[in-house]
C-alpha cells in the first residue's frame, strides 16, 4: 500500500476510470460505487502521507520516469501540497457519492425516454470522466515539474469540457466550448511562462526556479504566469466566463469547479512566491487592489442574481479574491491565511452549491423569487444551505472563521508599515458584510416566508440520504477544522515560513 505512494494517489483514479470504461455495461449503476471506493483508497493514502509528513519527514519525493534530460515525471508532497490534495480529494469523494442519485436525474432531464443501454452508457460515462478530476488535482498538487503541472491543468480543463457538454444545463455545449477556450487561453500563458523559465535556467523543475531571483527577465516571467492564473481564478476583468460556466456545470461537480479555479492560488504560492519572494514584491500592491475590486464587484454581481445557481456561481468570484488578498499582502501569515481560506472556501462552496442543486433537483425551479418556505418541507436541506451560507460568510465554528482571522492578521501585519495595505485590508473586512448579505438573502428567499401553493405536495421533501450524508460530512469536516485549525496550520506553516526570508 505504501509503495509508490504519490504515484498511486495520482493515477489510481485514472486506472479506475479505465476499468469503468472497459466494463461499463456489465457494471451499470455500480459505477458510482467503484469510483467512490477508488477515492476512499486514495484518501486513506493521503492521510497516511499526511501523518508521515506531520510526524517523521518534511517531504516525500518520488521520481519515476525520465522523459528527457530536462523533463521528468516527479511528485513531491510536503505540508502545503498534502493539505491541498487531501481536501480536494475528500471533496471529490463526497461528490462522487452525491452524484450516484443526482446523475440519474440529470440523464433523465437531458436524454428523456432513452433505452436502458444508452442510459447506462451515459451513467458510466459520467463516472469515468469524473475520475479525471481527482487525478488532475493530485497531479497539480504534487508535480515537481512545470510541464507536469501544465499537463494536469489541461486534464482538468478537458474533463470539465466533456462533463459540461454531456451533463450541463441550458446551452451546455456552447458554454462548455466557452469554458474550453478560456481554459486554453489560461494554459497558453502558463506554458509560455514555463518556456521562458526554461530559456533562462535550462530546466522546468520547480525546485530550480529560485535560480531566476534577480534575473532581468523574472518580472516578465511572473507577469505571464499571473495573466494565465488570473484567468483561471476569474479575477476582474478576467471573470466573464465564471458566471456562465459555473451555473451551467452539473451541480454534482460544481464544487469541483471551485477547486479548479481556486487551485491557481496554490500554484502562485508554489511556483512564484516561495522561490521568487523578493522579485514578487513589486506585484503585491497590484494584486491586493485587483483582489479588492474583484471581491466587491463579485459580491454586487451576486446580489443582482435571481437564479439560485447563478447566486452560487457569481459568489465564487468574490470568494476567490479573499485568498488573493492574502497572497498580495506577502507576509508569511497572510499567505498561510490565504491558503487556509482557499481550502475553507472550496468546502463551503461545495456545500452551498450542492444544496442549491438539491433545491433544483426537488422543485425543478431555479428562480429564487419563485421559491419560498421550503424549510417547512425540507428541513435538512435548509440546515445545510444555512451552513453553507455561514461557511462562506466566515461564521464560527466553521473553518472559514479562523481562516479569515489568520488571513487578515497577516494583512494588517503588513498594514502596520504600509498605508495602502491597511486601507485595502480594512475595506476587505467591511466587504465581508456583502457576503453575509447575498448568502442570507438567498436563505431567506428560498427557505423562509410563506410556502408556495405549488410546493404543498408530498414529493417536495429532503433528498435521499445518499445525497444528504456526503454534504453533512463536509459540514462536519469544516466544523472540525474550524475548532482545531492547528492541524492544517502545522502542516502549511513550515513550508511557507521556512521558504520566506525576511
Amino acid at each position: 500500500m505504501t509503495t509508490a505512494l504519490l504515484l498511486q494517489i495520482v493515477f489510481i483514479p485514472a486506472l479506475a476510470s479505465l476499468f469503468l470504461f472497459l466494463f461499463r455495461y456489465p457494471l451499470g449503476k455500480k459505477a458510482g460505487w467503484i469510483a467512490a471506493f477508488s477515492l476512499i483508497y486514495t484518501t486513506l493514502l493521503l492521510i497516511l502521507a499526511g501523518f508521515r509528513i506531520y510526524q517523521d519527514a518534511p517531504r516525500i519525493y518520488e521520481e519515476y520516469l525520465l522523459i528527457s534530460p530536462n523533463i521528468s515525471l516527479g511528485f513531491m508532497a510536503d505540508g502545503l501540497s498534502i493539505s491541498v490534495a487531501l481536501i480536494s480529494n475528500i471533496l471529490c469523494l463526497a461528490l462522487s457519492l452525491f452524484s450516484i442519485r443526482y446523475i440519474d436525474y440529470r440523464i433523465e432531464s437531458i436524454y428523456q425516454n432513452i433505452e436502458e443501454k444508452r442510459e447506462i452508457s451515459y451513467y458510466t460515462r459520467f463516472y469515468y470522466l469524473f475520475l479525471y478530476f481527482p487525478m488532475g488535482f493530485m497531479g497539480v498538487s504534487f508535480s515537481t515539474n512545470l510541464i507536469g503541472m501544465y499537463f494536469f491543468l489541461e486534464v482538468l480543463t478537458i474533463t470539465l469540457f466533456f462533463l459540461m457538454a454531456y451533463f450541463g444545463y441550458i446551452e451546455r455545449v456552447k458554454i462548455a466550448m466557452m469554458c474550453l477556450l478560456w481554459g486554453i487561453f489560461s494554459a497558453s500563458f502558463f506554458l509560455a511562462g514555463s518556456l521562458m523559465v526554461y530559456s533562462r535556467i535550462g530546466s522546468f523543475e520547480i525546485a530550480r526556479i529560485s535560480a531566476l531571483a534577480g534575473d532581468p527577465l523574472t518580472f516578465w516571467i511572473i507577469t505571464v504566469f499571473l495573466i494565465g492564473l488570473f484567468v483561471k481564478m476569474a479575477v476582474f476583468p478576467f471573470h466573464v466566463w465564471m458566471p456562465w460556466v459555473h451555473s451551467t456545470t452539473p451541480t454534482c461537480i460544481a464544487g469541483l469547479l471551485a477547486v479548479y479555479a481556486n487551485i491557481a492560488v496554490y500554484i502562485i504560492v508554489r511556483v512564484l512566491i516561495l522561490p521568487l519572494y523578493d522579485d514578487f514584491q513589486i506585484f503585491g500592491p497590484m494584486i491586493m487592489v485587483m483582489a479588492l475590486i474583484t471581491m466587491i464587484y463579485g459580491s454586487l454581481l451576486t446580489m443582482a442574481q435571481t437564479d439560485i445557481k447563478r447566486v452560487a456561481a457569481c459568489s465564487t468570484i468574490s470568494q476567490i479574491a479573499y485568498s488573493m488578498l492574502g497572497v498580495g499582502a506577502l507576509t508569511a501569515v497572510s499567505l498561510e491565511g490565504g491558503m487556509f481560506f482557499f481550502l475553507s472556501h472550496i468546502i463551503g462552496k461545495t456545500v452551498f452549491f450542492s444544496t442549491a442543486g438539491i433545491v433544483v433537483y426537488t422543485t425543478h425551479i431555479r428562480d429564487i423569487n419563485s421559491l419560498g418556505g421550503l424549510a417547512a418541507k425540507m428541513p435538512v436541506t435548509a440546515l445545510l444551505f444555512i451552513s453553507g451560507a455561514m461557511m462562506l460568510s466566515g461564521f464560527p465554528p466553521f473553518s472559514s472563521f479562523p481562516a479569515e482571522w489568520i488571513l487578515f492578521t497577516g494583512i494588517f501585519e503588513r498594514g502596520a508599515t504600509d498605508q495602502l495595505t491597511l486601507v485595502v485590508g480594512l475595506t476587505g473586512v467591511m466587504a465581508i458584510l456583502l457576503t453575509v448579505g447575498y448568502t442570507f438573502m438567498a436563505v431567506r428567499k428560498v427557505f423562509f416566508g410563506p410556502l408556495a401553493a405549488d410546493f404543498d405536495h408530498e414529493w417536495i421533501k429532503d433528498p435521499p440520504l445518499s445525497m444528504s450524508i456526503p454534504i453533512i460530512f463536509l459540514v462536519v469536516l469544516s466544523v472540525a477544522i474550524g475548532l482545531y485549525p492547528k492541524i492544517l496550520m502545522d502542516l502549511m506553516e513550515p513550508v511557507i515560513s521556512g521558504a520566506i526570508a525576511f
